[in-house]
């Protein structure tokens, strides 16, 4: 009763406070609104002066209205798009300071920079703290009675796996995209090393495998072209590239060709020498692997398959000597 009674109030607040910011922004979204049909209106007696003179049957033989129902934005970018901007603005002031430089490094690393926004994470930091706080308290009236020491230790508990949990699975996304760039390296350079031996530069080779392949890898490859295309230097985009990748084998081949094209060195050797130690430090990975496996087994051994064993050894000779005990 008292979990549904919380719930219930719970939903209440939340859509008084939708109540509360739909209100407040619907002067300026009336405004915007007036201001956007007046613009609608002045680009359709221009686009009419303009068919008058030039006697022009407009494409597809749509009317005005047709266009500026089409101008028209939707229901989400009118109400729904500012109304969560203005909720991550005013959860964000609760957030820490040093928390934006914590969530760009994460951002970076995660290759969602250009997706995801620090105000939406740290607005989500900022709610998952509140429903732990939230949980903590149901717990605490669930539980009743308890001393103030326990209260307290419970909420301080709640708040705190609020605050740790988003972060813990970030840094689980991080690591997981991080061992699939590695898996991919080996393959990617020997494509790159074959197409440069084959006559292909070194951008040519890139764009080539990268709409060819799919991945982490290949997206900050992409990446990279793309900046370069933007008349960022070739230097500049692969110490970018190593940067948000962050893995030792990364900043091995980028400091590799930087120094190459510095040094004017064939660069096809530079990436097949590249290719040749990525590929060797891939083998040793898998070996050290396949090394700590006997160790992680023990664990679900000791859990699992050694009390089966037991009760499949020990059982039947344990009823045979009760047997011949009651004998």
């Amino acid at each position: 009763m008292i979990i549904l009674l919380s719930a219930l109030v719970t939903a209440l607040v939340m859509v008084i406070l939708f109540l509360l910011y739909y209100t407040a922004r619907r002067p300026q979204l009336q405004t915007r609104q007036h201001l956007e049909k007046m613009i609608a209106e002045a680009e359709a007696q221009r686009q009419a002066e303009k068919q008058q003179k030039t006697k022009v049957v407009p494409l597809g033989g749509k009317s005005v209205d047709d266009y500026h129902y089409m101008r028209e934005q939707s229901f989400k970018e009118r109400v729904i798009r500012p109304l969560v901007i203005s909720v991550e603005n005013w959860l964000m002031k609760f957030a820490p300071r040093e928390m934006r430089t914590m969530l760009e490094n994460m951002l970076l690393h995660l290759g969602m920079q250009e997706k995801w926004s620090i105000n939406r994470l740290a607005a989500g930091w900022v709610l998952c703290v509140a429903a732990g706080a939230l949980l903590a308290l149901l717990s605490i009236s669930a539980l009743s009675p308890l001393l103030v020491p326990q209260k307290i230790a419970i909420l301080v508990l709640g708040v705190g796996l609020g605050a740790v949990v988003p972060f813990l699975l970030l840094q689980s996304a991080i690591q997981r995209r991080k061992a699939t760039i590695r898996r991919q390296l080996p393959e990617f350079l020997d494509f790159l090393c074959v197409s440069v031996q084959a006559g292909l530069s070194f951008d040519g080779a890139v764009a080539k495998i990268v709409h060819r392949m799919k991945g982490p890898l290949t997206e900050e490859f992409r990446r990279m072209l793309r900046d370069m295309g933007l008349g960022m230097d070739r230097q500049r985009t692969l110490t970018q590239l190593a940067k948000r990748c962050d893995l030792e084998e990364m900043y091995l081949f980028t400091a590799s060709v930087i120094q190459a094209e510095h040094l004017g060195t064939s660069m096809s050797r530079t990436l097949k020498i590249q290719a040749d130690n990525m590929r060797d430090r891939h083998r040793q990975a898998v070996r050290a692997m396949a090394l700590k496996a006997p160790v992680k087994i023990i664990f679900p051994m000791v859990l699992f398959i050694f009390p089966a064993i037991f009760v499949m050894v020990v059982f039947p000779s344990a009823l045979t000597l009760l047997k011949s005990l009651n004998q």
